[in-house]
């Protein structure tokens, strides 16, 4: 990913100073034209805006602490992906030191950056955010979502919450049908019709959740949504159905409460409120 935002910033001619903290990995973004440093503190001293693409909240404290003097009224843009807790301690520790802070959370792969399908969520410093859009707008679409440095991370983790789950269905339909000979790439042409119609429904679901009324007419039922026709086809298939089950658990806690008449989506209660 890293490599992807350094070479949409060569393309749209902004220089960029590379370091990677393994030996020969920025390779093929200097080649493009990218400076690269000999240390991370050569690279903060190359310029005033740091964007910071590692693995994970433990090494950005590693690689960002011993030089938070070097940073003393720098810009740091941290792409890495954290839990909302660590964006805000890192919104924190920078302010602290004098720091302006952009926490993203990257709504794309690699291959999507400057397209117009990639899109990345932006929350702390407005300032930073509206003076450096010509830098984050290269990327994608560029969203701020408002001061609290946490909020960009909490939409980006529960955007791919959706999108795990859903991969995990589609992959469970396809161990499914694979045991009648149907490739999973073949299941895949009707699967992604099949779900896309389907996602036409969140607006309704939202609907129905945000008003608090699960009774209303019209809305398909617990009782009705039961899975257990699905969870005995997968085991006559002698597939696994672990996707299923959890879905079924779901449906069993509010069922066993007594709301088998109420709308599937209060399931979105046991979720809420476990």
């Amino acid at each position: 990913m890293g490599q992807a935002l350094v070479t949409a910033l060569l393309k749209a001619g902004i220089p960029a100073t590379v370091w990677n903290r393994t030996p020969g990995k920025a390779d093929g973004v200097t080649a493009a034209g990218a400076t690269e440093a000999e240390s991370a503190d050569a690279a903060v001293a190359a310029a005033d805006v740091v964007v910071v693409c590692l693995f994970d909240h433990a090494s950005v404290h590693e690689t960002l602490d011993p030089l938070v003097d070097r940073l003393r009224g720098r810009v740091v843009v941290n792409l890495t992906t954290t839990s909302p807790e660590q964006a805000r301690d890192l919104h924190g520790w920078a302010a602290e030191a004098g720091i302006g802070y952009l926490d993203g959370g990257i709504m794309a792969v690699p291959g999507m950056i400057a397209t117009p399908a990639a899109e990345i969520l932006y929350s702390g410093d407005e300032q930073v955010f509206r003076r450096h859009r010509e830098i984050l707008d290269v990327w994608g679409t560029s969203t701020y979502f408002g001061a609290d440095a946490g909020l960009a991370s909490l939409y980006d983790l529960a955007l791919l919450a959706g999108m795990y789950v859903m991969f995990a269905g589609y992959l469970q339909g396809a161990a499914m049908v694979r045991t009648a000979g149907v490739p999973a790439s073949a299941f895949a042409i009707r699967a992604k019709a099949w779900l896309a119609a389907m996602t036409e429904t969140f607006t309704a679901l939202g609907e129905v959740v945000d008003g608090g009324d699960y009774t209303v007419a019209g809305q398909q039922s617990l009782d009705f949504s039961d899975l257990t026709k699905l969870l005995d086809a997968a085991a006559e298939a002698g597939v696994g159905g672990q996707p299923i089950a959890m879905v079924q658990k779901l449906i069993d806690q509010q069922r066993d409460a007594g709301y088998g008449g109420h709308s599937f989506a209060r399931i979105y209660e046991s979720i809420r409120h476990p």
